[in-house]
């Protein structure tokens, strides 16, 4: 397995220029093309369409390039795994969805390295395709999502629910709609119970997919939005946010997703309770 050869190519990819792959990598552009002919001939398959105006990936090439992430993702793993200080017995690596990292991943990891101080961590935030692919390849061990991830080697739970609730710059009583309301993309649960709730056909003059965005444009440019408890509770006490009297609150699940081979090694993942 040539993992030179793999980061090379990812690198080209991310950098779309032979030369600045090199200096990149600190290594010559002949190199740089030789690790990427060797690849292309070891596959048989054409990865790169190379010019002197740069490098595009051709459809075997977008094919293989999940695949490489994966293998240098792995690699980068088993190094850090082998690699480990003395008085660690393990490395335990933690994916968090972004959106779910404050007030919930974070302090589940609190707990995790209180009860087991021999483990070294590491934690990756994504969103849930990558999510899926780090569980899948073994680069994660388990993971906090919205959604019940599913796979032959995964088992999930749901350990809390996220409450929602609509809050505002300004004290204000809840309405059909508001000029300065603010969408938060919450998921799939939020979206079906907010279109039920509120099944107007307006559309807010600014959506967000991340809650820490949305609250950070809020709190600077006014207006109202759907935010969890966890991230608008601290603002809420300090009278900087109100809850939108007579808005409905809503709630999504959420779910630790863990590798049944990590369990194996880690039993206490599929032991914890509820974390509401």
């Amino acid at each position: 397995m040539n993992i030179a050869a793999f980061q090379t190519f990812l690198t080209v990819v991310h950098t779309g220029n032979l030369s600045k792959a090199a200096e990149q990598l600190n290594v010559t552009q002949s190199t740089v093309t030789t690790r990427l002919d060797v690849l292309e001939e070891t596959l048989g398959q054409k990865l790169l369409v190379r010019s002197r105006r740069g490098a595009e990936l051709t459809k075997a090439g977008f094919a293989f390039q999940r695949h490489a992430e994966l293998m240098v993702q792995s690699w980068d793993q088993a190094r850090k795994t082998v690699g480990l200080p003395r008085g660690f017995s393990g490395l335990f690596s933690f994916a968090c969805h972004y959106d779910l990292w404050e007030g919930a991943g974070a302090d589940w990891l609190d707990k995790v390295r209180g009860a087991h101080r021999d483990l070294a961590l590491e934690t990756w935030s994504g969103d849930l395709g990558e999510i899926r692919r780090w569980l899948a390849s073994g680069l994660a061990d388990a993971a906090l999502t919205p959604e019940p991830l599913t796979g032959a080697d995964l088992e999930a739970r749901e350990v809390m629910q996220d409450r929602l609730v609509q809050v505002s710059t300004e004290r204000r009583q809840a309405q059909d709609w508001h000029p300065a309301y603010i969408y938060v993309d919450l998921g799939a649960e939020f979206r079906r119970q907010h279109s039920l709730t509120w099944p107007g056909d307006e559309t807010a003059h600014m959506t967000f997919g991340s809650s820490r965005w949305a609250l950070d444009y809020l709190l600077e440019k006014g207006g109202s939005a759907y935010l969890p408890v966890r991230y608008s509770a601290p603002y809420v006490r300090q009278a900087r946010l109100h809850p939108v009297e007579g808005s409905p609150e809503f709630s999504r699940p959420l779910y630790l997703v863990w590798r049944k081979q990590s369990a194996a090694i880690y039993p206490w993942v599929a032991e914890h309770e509820n974390w509401s």
